[in-house]
């Protein structure tokens, strides 16, 4: 699916091979409407469907497995990203909006002002689980939203079935400021320097995993900063390093593309899509989105383990072995097989990222408690507010 003529497909890939001209290379790939007959038109290399003429082909599973396939191809061989226009009934979509803004109001008055990775508190108005939360305070609404046959049907092309949504709300306010070039969950969320301790084949992989998507909440004019992308730029394989890089971060200045959306449309995108979120140049309108980000059900360990007992239960012995000489790197094998090496999931209300777009992890904790002997009754202390904190309630 990624491609790029210099990146080592099983090693380790580098920033310093990341090389403007080879990503122009790879955007030279124009999207082809033929390829995709079922597509409505071609907006600025984008694939737009129109929902009502996908509906009756869902019928027939001959003609659904054949929409599913070209979908799956556009979002990784053709521009990575489709827009569906009409995908939510606006009545829906508007009983729903009007539940998120309570959530909005309702976290304001209790001091909950959540910002994003990219904006303060403030500047955007965030609901972090809004899945949940939606759930919780009005099961009818979640029932007609999410019986949603357009989320389903680019969920599956995707990922098959046995997906999991989850959704965040976010709200752009007049005058707020977008996002800079990034791609998304997982590698996306990681920094440079953690990116390149993993192997070529991930690179590949992660996209794989999640899904993204967008429902839009409002009209959106180009002026209020709908999501500003780079068609076919999930095709560059170091694409997870590249998009740090001013020059590259230059390029998708110059040359991203922007569609307006209105009330119900659905945009679904390959993670690995060079996008951002654009600025709301607006005085009135609050831009709200609900963004999807779906994952595939192969994302888990075969066994249900509680690592938090794990890991009390270790470290112990494990601060004894390394009194007696255990090696850093041994002790940090253990660590690994014992703790929650990875920050998702979690709640971003309580655990909110400080530096970067990742929370510490339980392993995290663990290895600094190792690092200053610390005792295992005050390790108990940080690994209860571990827990307390990716607890979705």
């Amino acid at each position: 699916m990624t491609t790029t003529p210099t990146s080592p497909r099983h090693g380790y890939r580098r920033a310093e091979d990341c090389r403007l001209e080879d990503f122009l290379t790879v955007l030279e790939d124009r999207t082809d409407g033929t390829r995709y007959p079922h597509a409505a038109r071609v907006e600025q290399g984008v694939l737009v469907y129109e929902a009502a003429d996908l509906r009756p082909l869902l019928a027939d599973d001959e003609t659904a497995d054949a929409l599913r396939a070209e979908i799956a191809d556009a979002l990784a061989d053709g521009p990575g990203i489709v827009v569906v226009t009409g995908a939510f009934d606006p009545e829906v979509v508007g009983r729903t909006t009007a539940a998120f803004e309570a959530l909005i109001a309702e976290e304001k008055a209790a001091g909950q002002m959540a910002g994003d990775h990219f904006a303060a508190p403030g500047e955007n108005d965030r609901v972090w689980n809004a899945l949940e939360k939606l759930a919780v305070r009005d099961p009818e609404s979640f029932v007609a939203y999410y019986a949603n046959d357009m989320v389903a049907l680019a969920a599956s092309a995707w990922l098959g079935p046995g997906y999991q949504v989850t959704s965040q709300v976010n709200v752009v306010n007049p005058g707020g400021k977008g996002q800079t070039v990034h791609r998304d969950y997982h590698l996306g969320f990681q920094s440079p320097e953690v990116t390149g301790r993993y192997p070529g084949r991930v690179h590949d992989v992660s996209p794989l995993l999640t899904l993204q998507g967008a429902v839009a909440h409002c009209d959106m004019p180009v002026e209020s900063g709908p999501t500003l992308y780079l068609p076919h730029s999930q095709k560059y394989g170091l694409g997870y390093l590249a998009y740090w890089l001013p020059e590259f971060q230059d390029h998708f200045q110059g040359h991203h593309v922007q569609l307006p959306l209105h009330t119900g449309d659905a945009v679904f995108f390959n993670p690995a899509l060079f996008h951002a979120a654009g600025s709301n140049h607006t005085a009135d309108v609050r831009r709200m989105a609900n963004l999807l980000q779906v994952s595939s059900a192969f994302g888990r360990a075969m066994e249900t383990v509680d690592r938090d007992r794990v890991v009390r239960a270790v470290y112990p012995a494990l601060l004894a072995a390394v009194a007696d000489g255990l090696p850093e790197a041994a002790a940090g094998h253990v660590v690994a097989a014992s703790a929650e090496g990875y920050a998702f999931p979690t709640n971003l209300d309580r655990d909110t990222p400080v530096d970067g777009m990742t929370p510490r992890t339980q392993a995290d904790v663990v290895r600094d408690a190792l690092a200053v002997a610390l005792a295992p009754d005050r390790l108990a202390v940080r690994l209860d507010a571990v827990t307390h904190a990716t607890q979705s309630h």
